[in-house]
């Protein structure tokens, strides 16, 4: 009899191990029932969304990523349920234009009391990618017009994309992933000063450039590429971090590093920023999370919990297509103050959503 329910234990074991195992491989299913409204979620958050973008705003979520055909934003209370929220193309160009094709990388922010998308976007072909950004004076980003304001760029003029903007003792800055001269072969981090929210009056400041090995990854047919790419601001306590994403995309080596410095520092000194020597956030095939970056964060509706958002590959070598997805996890800080995003929450695990 002892052996009996021995054995009969161990099935159930063995059984439960193995679902869990094969849900950490299968396609992502959304909760439902009773569970979705306890207040749980799984990721992704939606199929498919390469370099995710989130801000809030009285009491919404305004949502966006890579189209590369237009400016779409999504509105919704529950981040977690983006995937029903309100959707629209916002700004969409007209043909002909530097700026018509391979929108790349949209962020949405608020400046005084105007809205801002900035996005890359080039005239067909990758090397005329340049930075460039679009106005509504709307209170609700997804409603009023969007209006042209132009392209952003420092007195060289080189390729740019990846453009983020952050506020820092009441001025502004622009950072941004960019070429050191007219060629592909190194993706580099800058920075900027902004007189207005079309405007830099300052020399780009390099302030990172791929040197480790886990940065280096970028083979392609004939050539490599080393990336710095995706960088996005934020401060805690007595520092000022800038996030990027290190390697090519087209790698599984895709991967979340950190610049640091104080936050009384002056951001546009070369010599305020240190890169921590190992990335942060990195590849986990049991998630499984290929590939994943191109970050950026914002609170849970309380303002009390940070959130991270990124984009990650569901398998192996899927590279820079539309397989990346949108995922988002919690977040907390160490001892030294830096952010600990941990490892790539497994899809389909249930999550606690955002605190109200």
């Amino acid at each position: 009899m002892k052996l009996q329910k021995m054995t009969g234990v161990l099935i159930l074991v063995l059984l439960y191990a193995a679902l869990n195992g094969a849900r950490q491989v299968t396609p992502p299913i959304p909760l439902q029932g009773s569970s979705a409204s306890e207040g749980l979620f799984t990721n992704p958050l939606l199929e498919t969304g390469p370099d995710p973008w989130v801000v809030w705003w009285k009491g919404f979520y305004y949502y966006s990523n890579s189209s590369g055909t237009n400016l779409t934003l999504r509105k919704t209370p529950d981040i977690t349920d983006v995937r029903h929220a309100q959707n629209k193309a916002v700004w969409i160009p007209e043909p002909g234009h530097p700026w018509s094709n391979h929108l790349w990388a949209p962020e949405l922010h608020r400046w005084g009391n105007m809205w801002y998308i900035y996005f890359a976007a080039d005239a067909g072909d990758n090397a005329s990618h340049r930075i460039y950004v679009v106005e509504n004076d709307n209170d609700d980003p997804i409603e009023g017009t969007w209006t042209f304001k132009g392209k952003i760029s420092d007195s060289s003029d080189r390729w740019a994309i990846d453009p983020t903007t952050f506020e820092l003792r009441g001025q502004h800055y622009l950072v941004w992933s960019g070429w050191k001269g007219d060629n592909d072969g190194e993706q580099n981090l800058y920075i900027a000063h902004m007189s207005n929210p079309w405007s830099i009056d300052s020399p780009r400041t390099l302030i990172s450039q791929p040197t480790y090995p886990w940065e280096v990854h970028g083979n392609l047919p004939g050539r490599h590429v080393s990336v710095n790419e995706g960088p996005e601001f934020i401060s805690h306590g007595n520092k000022m971090f800038i996030t990027f994403s290190a390697s090519g995309c087209w790698t599984d080596f895709y991967t979340l590093g950190v610049l640091e410095a104080s936050i009384d520092a002056d951001p546009l000194n070369a010599k305020t920023w240190t890169k921590v020597n190992h990335p942060f956030l990195s590849t986990d095939p049991n998630s499984p999370a290929f590939g994943p970056g191109h970050n950026g964060f914002f609170k849970s509706p309380d303002g009390r919990e940070d959130w991270i958002i990124y984009h990650a590959n569901p398998a192996p070598g899927e590279g820079c297509k539309s397989f990346r997805s949108p995922r988002i996890q919690r977040f907390t800080w160490d001892e030294l103050g830096r952010p600990h995003f941990g490892r790539p929450v497994p899809l389909n695990q249930p999550l606690t959503k955002p605190a109200q």
